[in-house]
């Protein structure tokens, strides 16, 4: 959004055309509207891809339960808790566990999972997106993450990007999954932003419907066929900004 403002009307007057270039230059200015308070981003595909290790661990559990997990499958439990993930796998495979069997699961995964992670490097941030935030806080724009994943420090630290963001709000302090906004609102309120002036980038479903239920804008980061509530969808970072993002 660009906000134009004229100093001094005379200028478009004929007797003073000589000077009406170099005028204008000078008293038009340009900038950006301080509408946003704050961007609250997911973490997984959209500051990093760590979605084949998380369908790696999930599958490997599955074979080992006597059934297999495609990639198809495991779409569906993008932007939800473990347990949440975990209860789906066993419903595909038509598997009952008791209660103390899924926690042992659960936590046999995410030892799989984290076990995969520790490859990351910094370079397997995604393209454009610490051009972004540099962006951001440039801009006196604040930062933070709203992600179910209670790994989400580790991941940012493995990828050297935990000071980007003023709070982590993650799956170690939700007590509720997207697409209910308690995420989103609780990283507002960390951040002391009104959610009608927060913007959310988010590349799961449900993570969209979390972000407007918030009353916040939502960005979807991927396919428009998926991320159908969306405000905007874009495929990434690259060439993306913030005079970009104002002029949604």
């Amino acid at each position: 959004m660009l906000h134009v403002e004229r100093m001094e009307k005379s200028v478009f007057q004929p007797w003073r055309s000589k000077l009406l270039f170099f005028t204008i230059l000078q008293d038009i200015k340009f900038e950006i509207m301080p509408s946003i308070q704050a961007c609250l981003f997911d973490l997984d595909g959209v500051i990093v891809d760590t979605a084949q290790f998380h369908y790696i661990a999930w599958r490997e559990m599955a074979q080992d339960l006597g059934f297999d997990l495609t990639r198809e499958e495991n779409e569906r439990l993008k932007g939800i808790s473990r347990m949440e993930s975990l209860e789906i796998v066993l419903s595909i495979g038509g598997v009952q566990l008791s209660e103390d069997e899924k926690l042992r699961r659960a936590a046999a995964k995410n030892a799989r999972y984290l076990e995969l992670c520790m490859q990351m490097t910094p370079e397997d941030a995604l393209p454009g997106v610490r051009h972004f935030l540099d962006e951001l806080k440039q801009n006196g724009i604040r930062s933070g993450l709203g992600s179910a994943s209670k790994n989400a420090r580790v991941i940012l630290e493995r990828i050297d990007m935990l000071h980007y963001f003023d709070t982590i709000v993650d799956g170690n302090r939700i007590t509720k999954g997207k697409p209910d906004p308690q995420v989103f609102l609780m990283g507002a309120a960390d951040l002391n932003a009104d959610p009608a002036h927060c913007v959310v980038f988010e590349d799961a479903l449900a993570g969209i419907q979390s972000a407007k239920a918030a009353g916040m804008l939502a960005v979807g980061i991927g396919e428009a066929s998926v991320l159908t509530e969306a405000d905007i969808v874009v495929p990434g970072f690259q060439n993306f900004g913030l005079l970009q993002l104002e002029n949604i």
